[in-house]
């Protein structure tokens, strides 16, 4: 990139080219990577504990606590909605609070 190339005659060292020119602008992708890592994280793990492949059942998990009440679905839709809806709630907050973080908000503006 231009502004390395710069940096480089300037004289500055490998060190503070990382740091002070690169490191500031992979921030907001870098960012944008983590969150969508953790939302599929989230998910792969309630959709194996839906299925009986996640956590066993001592442990509570979003996705088996959808598979254990999904039997009373016509008369407790609630205790199914319920999961479910913390599982989306989840991710998106996790998206809206990503896409809010300083160093994502100003890769934003420089690309429009």
């Amino acid at each position: 990139m231009d502004y390395v190339t710069v940096a480089r005659a300037r004289g500055e060292g490998r060190m503070y080219i990382m740091l002070r020119e690169v490191l500031p602008n992979i921030a907001g992708p870098l960012l944008a990577d983590m969150g969508l890592r953790f939302v599929y994280a989230v998910l792969l793990l309630a959709s194996l504990s839906f299925l009986g492949l996640g956590v066993q059942p001592p442990v509570a998990d979003w996705g088996s606590l959808v598979r254990e009440n999904i039997g009373a679905l016509p008369t407790g839709g609630a205790a199914v909605i319920a999961p479910a809806l913390a599982i989306a709630t989840l991710t998106i907050a996790v998206n809206l609070v990503i896409d809010n973080l300083p160093g994502r908000a100003q890769a934003n503006q420089e690309s429009r």
